[in-house]
């Protein structure tokens, strides 16, 4: 019996390895951390926020920081030993709250607006660039610019794999467009056609900020419905708006929301165009 187990056991470990099974490999107060992919895990926070951790031959990525986690740069050394890479999506306190435990971090420039609104960061700090390249050692991750939720959010891509890692760029079903400084909804149309045309090129899955709320992957289809929709906002073609329920400090004083098929934009009708 208990051979008969073991075996069962052993079994199980292997298929899930082979089969990209999600696995749970590390759990504490703050924090999930499970194996969905070859050399990816996904970090969900009690409170709903999401890190990814990607690992190449030589080097680790960890992709945004959450909001408070102890001790998060060791509990990271539960996973990878490797050298890290630290990229912060946009700079939002959900998304770079623990950003002071790192030595470096990766963003971009037009984010440093918004550092008054987290805490402050004294190490290195690497600005990136559309199209900036990242070698992990066989395996290559690239920095996209897909501003509006911020002015200076990024998507991390990993073409190989098919997978893009969006933080909040595209929402997690929903996206915040009425937070400060604004962007006009021009801005967040051509980011969806740039995602339509980089899921055109090989890119299948989008990993979003806030994974726990969806526990899946969106396709190309729920890019293409988040521009439609930001397209009929600027027609004044879309679905009739209701109130959003929540406000928040750096947001519209009214923030509205509308809905199309699985896709809904909370945006400031003071900043359409």
């Amino acid at each position: 019996m208990t051979l008969k187990y073991n075996f069962l056991s052993i079994l199980l470990i292997l298929l899930t390895s082979v089969c990209g099974l999600a696995q749970e490999v590390f759990k504490n107060n703050d924090l999930t951390i499970t194996k969905l992919e070859k050399d990816m895990w996904v970090i969900e926070t009690t409170d709903k926020t999401t890190m990814y951790l990607i690992e190449g031959k030589d080097k680790a990525m960890l992709i945004d920081t959450g909001t408070k986690c102890e001790k998060l740069n060791e509990v990271i050394r539960q996973v990878t030993q490797k050298p890290l890479i630290v990229v912060i999506t946009h700079m939002h306190g959900d998304h770079a709250g623990n950003m002071d435990q790192f030595d470096e971090i990766y963003m971009h420039a037009a984010d440093t607006v918004l550092f008054k609104h987290v805490k402050p960061y004294s190490g290195k700090i690497h600005f990136v660039v559309d199209g900036q390249a990242i070698d992990l050692g066989g395996k290559i991750m690239d920095i996209s610019y897909m501003p509006a939720h911020t002015p200076g959010s990024i998507v991390v891509l990993d073409r190989i794999a098919g997978n893009c890692y969006s933080g909040d760029a595209f929402g997690s079903g929903q996206v915040w467009l009425q937070l400060n400084p604004f962007s006009p909804m021009k801005t967040y149309v051509n980011s969806c056609k740039k995602m339509e045309r980089l899921m055109g090129e090989g890119i299948t899955r989008i990993y979003c900020g806030h994974y726990p709320y969806v526990k899946k992957a969106y396709d190309k289809a729920y890019i293409t419905e988040m521009r439609q929709l930001a397209e009929a906002l600027i027609n004044g073609t879309a679905p009739e708006a209701k109130p959003h329920p929540q406000k928040v400090s750096i947001g519209a004083e009214n923030p509205m929301m509308v809905t199309l098929g699985g896709a809904t934009i909370v945006y400031d009708p003071e900043h359409i165009k």
